[in-house]
């Protein structure tokens, strides 16, 4: 069955790919950490060939840094880095809800954001209890289904590896500084789906441009 081992592979490769992104968003592996495929094939006791691949797949996310002769480093952001990130998400941001407030939704879009809202309602509560792994991860699950009603799978993970890159930047800040975190981390998921849902485009404007003036305000005061 010479397609199995394929499948395997690919999948192995997936999972270590994950579970070092999962590592990095959680700041366990933060930036300027460099580790060798070796070192990671031994601590997930898998061969060397999926680890490569895994790594060279989250090279091209630029959530690592190849080091020649050294093998890889988890990517340093700076500042700068962050504000372009903002403007770059801020321009598919715009584009998403124009297109969803233009159109409306559909019977079935309309059953997508229940769970959408579900996802806000989640992140909500983590932000405000300063829970940063666990919001982290509803976040990033609330913009890619909220990105997914537009039905275009590319925009949707350009969107996502550029949340997962301002994460990567913001999450140490955020850890040195817990006493801060919850005043640090946006909470308007909720509102932003209810004026999706009314097809509110000034109110939809508003929560977009709250939400990115926060994010640059917190790194302007780093």
């Amino acid at each position: 069955m010479p397609g199995s081992g394929a499948v395997t592979r690919n999948t192995l490769r997936q999972q270590i790919a994950d579970a070092l992104r999962d590592e990095v968003l959680a700041g366990r592996l933060p930036p300027g950490t460099e580790f060798t495929v070796k070192q990671i094939a031994e601590q997930y006791e898998v061969s060397a060939t999926p680890v490569r691949e895994a790594l060279v797949d989250l090279s091209a996310q630029g959530l690592l840094d190849s080091v020649q002769h050294r093998g890889f480093r988890v990517r340093v952001y700076s500042v700068e880095d962050f504000r372009e990130m903002i403007e770059a998400r801020t321009l598919v941001v715009d584009g998403i809800f124009r297109r969803l407030v233009e159109r409306g939704t559909s019977a079935a879009q309309g059953e997508q954001l229940v769970s959408v809202r579900r996802r806000a309602e989640e992140a909500r509560r983590a932000a405000r209890s300063g829970s940063l792994e666990v919001l982290i991860g509803y976040d990033l699950r609330f913009w890619r289904e909220l990105s997914g009603l537009v039905g275009n799978a590319h925009i949707t993970e350009f969107l996502h590896r550029l949340r997962v890159r301002t994460w990567v930047f913001a999450v140490p800040h955020l850890q040195r500084a817990p006493q801060s975190m919850r005043s640090a981390l946006w909470d308007g998921h909720g509102e932003l789906v209810d004026a999706i849902t009314l097809r509110d485009a000034d109110e939809v404007r508003r929560l977009v441009h709250a939400y990115n003036q926060h994010g640059l305000d917190w790194a302007a005061a780093l």
